[in-house]
């Protein structure tokens, strides 16, 4: 599934769509920008994902169908969020109409054009109502958003860097494909670095969830815990382990990294002090 936002294009035809694809056995659907502005445009292997139902707004796509090699109905969200507070509003209620209707597990992916933390966009001291609003729709849809863990912006304007491109799926998705990650891809003349979701290989077997003692005398690391769990409201017990777990991979690379090579480092800088 590729997902282009701004395509700039009123129409798109099979030959545009082939030319970014690359060969035939392709199914689109596209919605069209508004003069130069805007547009949308989802592409997808036909042998791969069939396509049932369609739905368009202004400012987001819908592909519904099934996963021919899984037989997973879902649901492809393409999402260009708005600038203004009213008309995020306008979106948010939109999408959670149409995943109501359709019904199925679902991935929204695009620029979002919020953040979810402050720590998302350089110099914030603060979030506004509108990622406060943002951060609540999120946690009543019980989405899982997927960790960017190759850099910490994804969008750049002279100095100003936000994080507002993401992929968000629910529950039920991330309990299909628990080893989903995105990566960035090349930025090339974009302001924006273009989301990769991959599927991580994994030996068979079950996925133990592990913790370690470090974290509990980390400072902040009870606080982190504590106000996650706040934040995840009402949602179901199992649930909220799930999403906390995603936090908690997350937050381990961050705050601790590459341990063994740290490890081989400080053995190193013992064994030139001890010499």
């Amino acid at each position: 599934m590729l997902g282009v936002i701004e395509t700039k294009r009123e129409v798109i035809s099979k030959f545009d769509v082939a030319r970014i694809w690359g060969y035939s056995t392709i199914g689109w659907e596209y919605v069209e920008s508004r003069g130069a502005l805007g547009g949308l445009l989802l592409m997808w292997d036909d042998a791969i994902f069939k396509s049932s139902n369609c739905y368009k707004g202004e400012r987001w796509l819908c592909v519904e169908g099934v996963l021919t090699k899984s037989n997973f109905n879902c649901a492809f969200y393409l999402v260009y969020g708005a600038l203004g507070r009213e008309d995020k509003r306008v979106v948010w209620e939109e999408l959670s109409y149409i995943v109501g209707l359709c019904q199925v597990h679902f991935c929204l992916f695009g620029d979002f054009n919020e953040i979810l933390q402050i720590e998302e966009r350089k110099g914030a001291i603060n979030l506004l109502a509108s990622a406060e609003e943002f951060r609540d729709w999120v946690h009543d849809m019980q989405l899982v958003d997927l960790p960017l863990n190759d850099r910490k912006f994804t969008w750049f304007r002279g100095r100003s860097c936000s994080r507002i491109d993401r992929v968000l799926v629910n529950i039920e998705w991330f309990e299909k494909f628990p080893n989903i990650r995105i990566k960035g891809g090349p930025r090339g003349l974009s302001d924006h670095w273009p989301l990769i979701v991959k599927v991580l290989r994994v030996s068979r077997g079950l996925r133990l969830f592990r913790s370690l003692d470090s974290w509990f005398t980390h400072e902040g690391f009870l606080r982190m815990v504590k106000n996650e769990w706040r934040n995840l409201r009402d949602a179901q017990f199992t649930c909220k382990l799930k999403a906390l777990m995603v936090l908690l991979q997350k937050w381990h690379k961050d705050s601790f990294g590459d341990m063994d090579r740290r490890l081989l480092l400080l053995e190193e800088e013992i064994n030139r002090v001890d010499n």
